[in-house]
């Protein structure tokens, strides 16, 4: 028992959680915002680089930087980071990081008298990473469902058909369109291998909950499959480490951090997991059936399953939960604050004018549907922009500011229906998670309580969590996941939201027409 650190390296920030498990309590809580510091150094916005053609890119670099920089936060905060034992994490998935044969010797040598980014300059054979919003895979992925034996096979054996945004086909993308650069690749990571690659000071392998996102993963093993490594770069498995167990420590942290920062040599380090995954534990889904909603970047509704459950029509992911024995069932929606921003940004308003105008229309509409593309979007697929309305005027701020989170909640009920679970109430997490009347859409369109926590950062709390189960495991302890993750993971007091009957009835006559709506504009 003691106090442990999740970090979570996201799409536009990074995050640090600090926990004491004796007091059952979040002490700390910080983010250090990409394009707040780091947009002129790197050219990014919304934390990336978008290249046109559906391409969009990140540095590996600059999250080295902001590593720093949130470290040096809480130290400048007055936190004892010497008595943190173990540190857990998570990255945004799917996200690949390249590094060349100097990797090794520069994680391992790190000086603590200068900053990550000085030391690891000249480690990337990629200089930039593909992320999860990257869309320019269609081939790719064609490629590698053909070379494992079509759609159904690499379905079978994964989990998940291929994803365009999933890892294995932007290796092989950059396999085939920087054939030297690939070749010069000592090792490929995930964004939660590389970063606790970085706090580890040498190479970490991708752990089950991420591994499970990238197409290369058999799910029923949890180990990498042959079969689709072969079918998506040559001489892979040479650039890739064993798949670690997401409950066992890597090691010490790398002396680079007790010098720096103050970190007890014996602080463990733990394999980072994926933000989803990691999201999984820090909700306290640890049993079958607990279902899940993230309002983040993209909009996740996930559930923890017992046995593998896959989606035939290729809508939902499955991936291994870091628990180390269920799985993770998800629906990703590309459009997710996104969507919402450009809409708040359409009509020149702040979130306050955002909520009111939520609380001035009426559940329904008035028939009033949008279908909220302004990206292209993974579920329904959708491979262009393309925002559609329906019994709805555009110069009416507020009927499309409610038309757009009714769209959200009408398209996460009707695609769940694969997961084949009754959904009797939702935890909810992510940034949008702190306003109430998004969520009273949410419980009025899924007809159960919605429940919300003290912290928007679900990833960050789960690899805090995950830190503390497996220090845990290391003592001798046999504590278990729902011993570790209960006090953490109760909501809010008097902050559930019950749904509404008059406006449950609504939605239950509107659901056809919003399915109808979408069929005929999607490929779906």
């Amino acid at each position: 028992m003691g106090k442990y650190l999740g970090i979570d390296s996201s799409t536009q920030s990074i995050t640090a959680l600090l926990i004491d498990s004796e007091r059952q309590e979040i002490i700390a809580e910080e983010s250090i915002n990409f394009d707040t510091h780091f947009s002129t150094a790197y050219g990014i916005e919304n934390g990336v680089f978008e290249r046109g053609g559906g391409t969009v890119h990140s540095a590996p670099l600059m999250w080295a930087e902001a590593l720093d920089l949130l470290l040096q936060t809480l130290k400048d905060q007055g936190h004892c980071l010497s008595q943190v034992q173990a540190i857990g994490g998570s990255g945004q998935q799917h996200g690949t990081v390249y590094l060349n044969s100097k990797a090794t010797a520069a994680l391992a040598s790190l000086s603590p008298e200068r900053p990550l980014k000085d030391q690891l300059v000249d480690i990337f054979s990629r200089t930039t990473s593909p992320i999860w919003m990257d869309t320019s895979t269609a081939t790719q992925c064609a490629e590698i469902e053909i070379g494992v034996g079509g759609r159904d096979a690499l379905l079978a054996l994964t989990g998940n058909t291929a994803f365009e945004r999933f890892s294995g086909p932007q290796i092989r993308k950059f396999h085939q369109t920087e054939p030297d650069a690939y070749a010069e690749t000592a090792y490929i990571g995930l964004v939660s291998s590389y970063i606790a690659s970085l706090i580890a000071g040498k190479l970490v392998g991708v752990d089950p909950g991420d591994g499970s996102g990238t197409n290369m993963m058999n799910i029923a093993t949890r180990q990498w499959s042959q079969t689709a490594l072969d079918a998506t770069a040559p001489d892979l498995a040479d650039k890739l480490l064993p798949i670690a167990p997401s409950g066992q420590p890597v090691g010490p942290i790398s002396p680079y951090y007790v010098g720096r920062y103050g970190f007890a040599d014996e602080c463990l380090v733990l394999p980072f997991s994926g933000d989803n995954p990691c999201s999984l534990i820090g909700l306290g889904l640890v049993a079958p059936g607990q279902v899940a909603l993230s309002l983040g970047t993209s909009d996740t509704l996930f559930a923890c399953i017992d046995q593998p459950r896959t989606s035939k029509t290729g809508e939902g992911a499955l991936f291994a939960s870091p628990d180390g024995t269920h799985y993770m069932a998800l629906t990703c929606y590309l459009n997710g604050s996104l969507a919402r921003e450009a809409i708040r940004d359409r009509y020149q308003l702040d979130w306050n004018r955002f909520t009111e105008a939520l609380q001035h229309t009426p559940p329904g509409n008035n028939g009033g549907l949008m279908l909220p593309y302004f990206a292209p979007e993974i579920v329904p697929n959708v491979p262009s922009p393309n925002v559609v309305r329906h019994n709805l005027d555009e110069s009416d701020a507020e009927a499309n500011i409610r038309a757009i989170i009714e769209a959200q909640a009408l398209s996460s009920r009707v695609h769940a229906a694969w997961m084949e679970i009754d959904i009797t109430s939702l935890y909810v997490t992510g940034g949008a998670s702190a306003n109430a009347e998004i969520l009273r859409v949410y419980a009025n369109v899924h007809n159960c309580p919605v429940h919300r926590f003290e912290t928007t950062n679900s990833a960050a709390l789960g690899a805090a969590l995950r830190a503390a189960h497996g220090h845990q495991l290391t003592t001798g302890s046999s504590v278990s996941w729902q011993e570790t993750v209960e006090p953490f993971s109760q909501s809010i007091p008097g902050s559930t939201i019950e749904p509404e009957p008059a406006a449950v009835a609504v939605y239950e006559a509107l659901v056809g027409a919003y399915e109808k709506l979408e069929k005929k504009h999607t490929s779906g």
